[in-house]
């Protein structure tokens, strides 16, 4: 079977390490004080329902889609949740191609077509990013968990006539 694009990932808004680690702490604490405040008050049952919630939350924010990454055509789709605009880089427009760090900070909020400082942003987790340079001198930071794989297909895709 053939693929239809030559490049598909998906970005997922949940699945960023540090922010499961952090639920996961609030959710502990929640249950510890359950369990500390059991004999004391009849509050400690918004503690138990709290942290089941955090738990829940976790779970459907690692099935939730935050931007899809299409390399197909001569292009890169960037096609975001419901209410977001689908971003179509032209790759005849791009003069170079590199692999970047996204950021040097540990904590990095998810982002989807965040324009800032002569950049256009695009981040769901990890440290790795792509970075497009059209002719204008704007920069595209594309987040992706394969950077080198994306960073490949996009020099094909670029290089066919």
């Amino acid at each position: 079977m053939e693929n239809k694009y030559a490049y598909i990932e998906k970005q997922y808004i949940g699945r960023d390490y540090v922010r499961i680690f952090i639920r996961l702490i609030m959710a502990a604490f929640c249950f510890a004080t359950y369990v500390y405040e059991r004999d004391r008050d009849n509050t400690q049952d918004l503690f138990l329902v709290v942290g089941f919630g955090i738990i829940g939350v976790s779970m459907i924010l690692l099935f939730l889609i935050q931007y899809k990454i299409v390399v197909d055509n001569k292009s890169l789709i960037l096609d975001g949740l419901w209410t977001t605009k689908r971003v179509k880089i032209d790759l005849n427009s791009i003069v170079d191609v590199r692999k970047g760090v996204y950021s040097r900070y540990f904590f990095n909020n998810p982002v989807y077509n965040l324009h800032t400082k002569g950049t256009i942003r695009f981040y769901s987790s990890g440290k790795d990013a792509v970075v497009l340079t059209d002719r204008d001198g704007l920069e595209y930071f594309i987040g992706t968990q394969r950077p080198n794989e994306l960073l490949l297909v996009i020099k094909d895709e670029m290089s066919k006539a």
